[in-house]
């Protein structure tokens, strides 16, 4: 990963960087690899997850219908 930085400005090349670290899930990969995750819970979490992914696009697909 690269980040230029312009006009000697390293806050904005900071906040470019913690921008795509985050569409990255880099954070996210972090936090959950802080502690251990028993293998139930790992799964029970996914299914979780896709729950609510399911869910937010149903919203969006409506929300878009209805517009």
């Amino acid at each position: 990963m690269q980040v230029s930085v312009r006009d000697n400005n390293v806050d904005q090349a900071l906040r470019a960087m913690k921008k795509k670290l985050q569409r990255e899930g880099v954070f996210r990969e972090m936090k959950l690899k802080q502690h251990f995750e028993k293998p139930s819970e790992k799964k029970a979490r996914q299914k979780a997850e896709g729950i609510s992914r399911t869910r937010k696009l149903a919203r969006k697909k409506a929300q878009s219908e209805s517009a």
